[in-house]
């Protein structure tokens, strides 16, 4: 098991960004996307989502000597299905392509779409670090869509990258992926391809789920993300960036929450000890009743047991990922665990990569973690390479925010080494024109 980077925790605690400084979102928004999950994840529903010609408008083109630069827009197709959830200022889906001005290839036109991590606003970094480079490196061309909640689709009331609600992240990631399927029509319908879609950390995760929902074969690299968001809220360093006091109380307050929400998570992490922890939790102080009950039956008197050692073993191996207290001491701290594992099956329930159909052929698929990352946690859940058999999976060693910051290189060449995959087994071509001269400082 590798060490989590303590740059990583150093860096979070310095940050400012606080998130879902408003609690959970409105129990009526998180059944309807709860129940649209189910549609959106399952690919031969999601494909009829989105019409073959939707309709997306180009703005503006400016030229350059080497390449064009193309603004555009269109109506999120999120907004069609489900209007009441997506804000104002999130309703428009905004985009950016760069083209070159002449293919290295006459037979192709690759095209990668990539989505933004956590706090990339606007288009210029994906376009000096992925963007520009892929386009000299490979003659890759980008779109580069801009996020909900993000930049010019920010709502006026949200500071920074904070979003308000736990589901405006499952808005985010609705939205993000219709909007990805409306990009790929767009490009076929343009003669673009082979098309592939990236992303890093929170815009790689996304980048899987939109990926999954595309009909047709497709090279998905998503950078420094892994199986579920569930864990980067509950066990890694930005866990310590959200509010748990509101939250639990919000939970405890309001049994919608506990009874009929519950009712409408699939949790493909669902082991007999995550079952047993959310089962402890929510019923407790019975459990800690039942517990007394064991002990006394169990426990000699010259034993050393404790009904506190004995509440904390059964929920530490039932609950490790979700958090490890010393004890338990009573109810408000069974609160905060029992909105830690509904933090949880929430997350998973709306992300986890198992409750999406699989990509159509995942060994198009390359995907690149950081070894030590203490933001994305791997340990305890299942891998990618479970799901997505046959993918290729490539190892950084370094934690979360030196991976970022010094391996975009390494991003870059997974994508091209990814898009050469798909054009040589599906086009018959080669999309270099010649070798690039790109980094290759990875450990595959």
């Amino acid at each position: 098991m590798s060490s989590p980077s303590k740059l990583d925790a150093i860096y979070r605690s310095i940050m400012l960004a606080k998130f879902f400084t408003k609690g959970w979102g409105k129990p009526e928004n998180l059944k309807r996307l709860f129940a649209f999950r189910k549609i959106i994840s399952n690919r031969e529903t999601c494909k009829h989502l989105v019409d073959a010609d939707y309709p997306v408008v180009i703005d503006k083109v400016e030229k350059y000597p080497t390449y064009q630069l193309l603004d555009g827009h269109f109506l999120s197709p999120f907004f069609n299905y489900l209007p009441e959830v997506v804000p104002e200022e999130s309703r428009i889906a905004r985009f950016q392509i760069i083209l070159p001005t002449s293919w290295s290839t006459r037979q192709l036109r690759p095209i990668c779409l990539h989505l933004a991590g956590t706090g990339d606003h606007f288009y210029w970094r994906r376009r000096m670090l992925m963007a520009r480079p892929l386009l000299k490196e490979a003659g890759i061309a980008s779109i580069l869509l801009e996020n909900p909640f993000y930049g010019s689709r920010k709502p006026k009331t949200q500071k920074r990258s904070s979003l308000h609600n736990v589901s405006d992240i499952f808005v985010m990631g609705g939205c993000l992926i219709l909007e990805s399927l409306a990009l790929f029509h767009w490009c076929e319908k343009e003669g673009l391809g082979p098309l592939g879609i990236s992303g890093i950390s929170m815009g790689g995760h996304m980048a899987s789920l939109a990926g999954c929902s595309w009909h047709k074969p497709i090279p998905i690299i998503p950078c420094l993300s892994w199986t579920t968001a569930s864990q980067v809220f509950t066990h890694g360093v930005m866990s310590a960036g959200i509010p748990w006091p509101l939250l639990q109380n919000q939970y405890s307050s309001d049994h919608v929450y506990q009874d009929e929400i519950w009712n409408m998570l699939h949790l493909p992490e669902k082991s007999s000890a995550f079952k047993a922890g959310v089962h402890f939790s929510r019923n407790y102080p019975s459990s800690l009743d039942h517990i007394e009950l064991l002990q006394e039956q169990n426990c000699s008197p010259s034993s050393k047991c404790s009904e506190k050692n004995h509440a904390n073993s059964v929920f530490n191996s039932a609950n490790a990922q979700l958090s490890k207290p010393k004890v338990i001491k009573g109810p408000s701290e069974l609160s905060r665990l029992e909105a830690l594992n509904f933090m949880r099956g929430i997350m998973d329930e709306c992300t986890h990569l198992g409750n999406f159909t699989p990509p159509v052929d995942p060994s198009l698929s390359i995907v690149v973690t950081a070894e030590h990352d203490a933001y994305v946690p791997r340990e305890g859940i299942k891998s990618i390479g479970d799901l997505w058999e046959g993918c290729d999976i490539r190892y950084i060693d370094a934690g979360h925010i030196t991976a970022f910051l010094f391996n975009h290189g390494v991003f870059r060449k997974a994508i091209i080494d990814a898009f050469e995959r798909t054009a040589q087994k599906y086009y018959g071509h080669s999309i270099l024109s010649e070798s690039p001269n790109v980094e290759q400082d990875i450990k595959s």
